[in-house]
């Protein structure tokens, strides 16, 4: 028995009543929107720990039920590095260069920005990804004179998909290939393909849906055209160091497993590095950093770690496993519930808690139905865990963590940092008017991992 089931046999029904509806209470507030995201998620974080559903020691410190330290520190990190690297006017130079390679036309900045996010966001991390794209949207937006809002939803949607390719792309996937003994090449040769097709209809869709909302005056257009990009450079010397420092980051992010370091200990690191070479006082680098986005986070991870600890998610996600009835012959029934349910939880609760608790009760299922639950489910065979008719249930429980983070604003870090970024910007989108984007890219990405699930496995 897991150590995340053990804990929840010990909850009492209060608290895990308790839990269960200082998770509503929060998530009701957030979707509402009449108090702050972060003002709900901390309230209820406080709450947690007021009634000690979560203590201290486990918020902080706990690995299942805690705060993810290192999507924190990768985050504070990456908005460091981004800071620097805004004053020494590089992004205002990718984004005349971008407006020049796309003719200055909205659509064909879009699809570029869309299929560059999501291509980075599979060899890096989606959020990394966005935090280095959104500052240059924002820019092309300004000169060009049309809302950014569509274009940064459409770029945090790209990232969750690209991010599904690979073991790097998405933290979920990382925590997959931990438990099941899949590396780089095992996501990307599986799960690449279907992702290339997901991302050639979304450009499809964002064509047809948009090539006819996007305007910008010929006057506008030409001027941005005829911009010279050298002179937006305000500082070179610290511009070369900028750009060193940030490829050597993002080096270090795709060999993070070969160094046997963190991301966010590689992020630090560079973040250190470039203010070290910067001049001045930090503090302005320092003020300027999204903190608001960062204790929304904190906040989310403490009341979403209530609710792991009670056993809610691992009550759900048990459901889930038992009720498909797995067999030796066949899980065809189990993978197709693991990706739609994983969709919709993953929309709602974080999808790393969510995959670290759904990956134990996946090996107790293969327990049972390879060794008739005799083995034990923490060390089980690679022989085991790469049966054929486990593979696609190991693909499914991936591709519906990381594509439905796309169906709400909270459902994925990427989408939390972009709207973060908007909110700094003056410009605020509201739960639901994502939704109305996000909810229909869900659920075509999704069937489109069905098909390809039916086809390739079935």
């Amino acid at each position: 028995m897991s150590a995340l089931a053990e804990t929840a046999e010990a909850v009492t029904s209060t608290t895990y009543w308790t839990a269960t509806a200082i998770f509503l209470a929060t998530f009701a507030a957030i979707v509402s929107e009449k108090v702050h995201k972060t003002k709900a998620a901390l309230f209820g974080a406080s709450m947690m720990l007021v009634l000690q559903i979560v203590t201290q020691e486990e918020a902080f410190h706990s690995p299942h039920v805690g705060i993810d330290h290192n999507v924190i520190f990768l985050l504070i990190s990456m908005m460091i590095l981004v800071n620097v690297l805004s004053r020494t006017g590089l992004f205002e130079w990718a984004a005349i260069r971008a407006a020049k390679a796309a003719q200055g036309r909205p659509i064909r900045i879009m699809l570029l920005f869309v299929s560059l996010t999501a291509l980075a966001s599979a060899l890096l991390d989606n959020v990394t990804t966005v935090l280095l794209i959104a500052p240059v949207t924002l820019l092309i937006a300004d000169e060009l004179d049309i809302d950014p809002v569509p274009f940064l939803l459409v770029e945090a949607m790209a990232s969750n998909i690209g991010g599904a390719a690979t073991l790097i792309g998405d933290p979920p996937n990382i925590v997959i290939g931990s438990r099941a003994g899949l590396d780089f090449m095992d996501f990307l040769l599986a799960l690449g393909p279907v992702v290339i097709v997901m991302m050639a209809a979304l450009i499809g869709a964002l064509f047809l849906l948009f090539r006819k909302r996007l305007h910008v005056t010929e006057e506008r257009r030409q001027r941005v055209l005829g911009m010279d990009e050298r002179r937006m450079i305000k500082d070179p010397a610290l511009a070369k160091k900028a750009v060193g420092v940030l490829l050597l980051t993002l080096v270090g992010f795709t060999l993070h497993g070969t160094l046997h370091l963190e991301p966010a200990t590689i992020a630090l690191f560079g973040a250190a590095t470039i203010l070290l070479l910067a001049k001045g006082n930090p503090h302005k680098v320092l003020a300027d950093v999204e903190w608001p986005t960062i204790f929304f986070f904190i906040g989310l991870f403490i009341v979403v770690g209530g609710i792991v600890k009670v056993g809610v998610v691992h009550d759900v996600s048990r459901a889930i496993v038992s009720a498909t009835a797995p067999t030796q012959q066949g899980m065809q029934a189990t993978a197709t519930t693991l990706l739609w349910a994983s969709g919709l939880l993953s929309a709602v609760v974080d999808n790393i808690p969510y995959v670290a608790t759904m990956n134990p009760l996946v090996l107790d299922m293969a327990n049972s139905v390879f060794h008739g639950g005799v083995a034990d489910s923490a060390s089980l065979p690679l022989a085991t865990l790469h049966q054929p008719v486990m593979m696609p249930v190991w693909w499914s429980l991936a591709l519906g963590a990381c594509l439905g983070g796309n169906a709400t604003p909270i459902g994925a870090s990427a989408n939390v940092v972009v709207l973060g970024v908007l909110e700094r910007s003056g410009k605020r989108i509201s739960f639901l008017k994502f939704m109305l984007m996000g909810v229909p890219v869900t659920l075509m990405t999704l069937l489109i991992a069905q098909l390809y699930l039916y086809l390739f496995y079935y």
